[in-house]
């Protein structure tokens, strides 16, 4: 899925990724390890942690999405498949803790056949 079907006025937006994954801006919101303030105050949504935190999430869900063949089942494996070498973390998990490079770098490395 490109990027825009996630955006609204050149802003990643809760409500347009909860619906391209079937589920709440509440949970996006949790998911991307925000607190339920930024997703619902519109000077919040438009902050720097906000949107970075969003866009993170939507990378590596669109980087898998080939591999699991829909935005929804890449969502399920971003939420909870732990990932090898991470101590049985998940990429939301990662995400959250701000090493949403970490889990970039392990799919490329996945992709390259560096990681089983």
């Amino acid at each position: 899925m490109g990027l825009a079907q996630y955006a609204d006025e050149g802003v990643f937006a809760p409500r347009r990724i909860a619906e391209a994954l079937r589920t709440t801006s509440e949970e996006v919101a949790r998911t991307a390890g925000l607190g339920k303030d930024a997703i619902q105050r519109k000077d919040r949504i438009r902050s720097g942690k906000t949107q970075r935190r969003l866009r993170e999430m939507v990378e590596i869900i669109n980087k898998v999405e080939p591999r699991f063949g829909s935005a929804l089942m890449a969502y399920a494996w971003y939420r909870s498949e732990p990932l090898a070498g991470f101590s049985g973390q998940t990429a939301m998990q990662l995400v959250r803790d701000g090493r949403a490079e970490d889990v970039l770098d392990y799919v490329d490395a996945v992709d390259a056949g560096v990681h089983v």
